[in-house]
């Protein structure tokens, strides 16, 4: 993965994992229902940002490399495809 994009990724993994740790330290204090819930978005909106990172990374090295070479140029689409349809 080149740094620039790794770098990218490392950071928005601990924002997730950040996230992640409060919402258990809200269950264990047993805050607000509510509260919690508004942390679980924080949580799904920093794995979107993470899919995000890594999509562009695919698409600006391995699809382009595929392009560029015209090789496997409809298996990397299917690649794409295929985790779309698992969403």
């Amino acid at each position: 993965m080149q740094n620039i994009y790794k770098k990218n990724l490392l950071h928005r993994l601990k924002i997730a994992r950040g996230h992640f740790d409060k919402v258990i330290q809200m269950v264990d204090n047993d805050e607000y229902c509510l509260d919690i819930t508004q942390q679980t978005y924080a949580i799904q909106n920093a794995i979107k940002k993470i899919e995000e990172v890594i999509l562009e990374h695919h698409l600006k090295t391995c699809v382009k490399e595929a392009i560029v070479s015209d090789k496997q140029v409809d298996e990397k689409v299917k690649e794409i495809l295929e985790v779309f349809k698992r969403k």
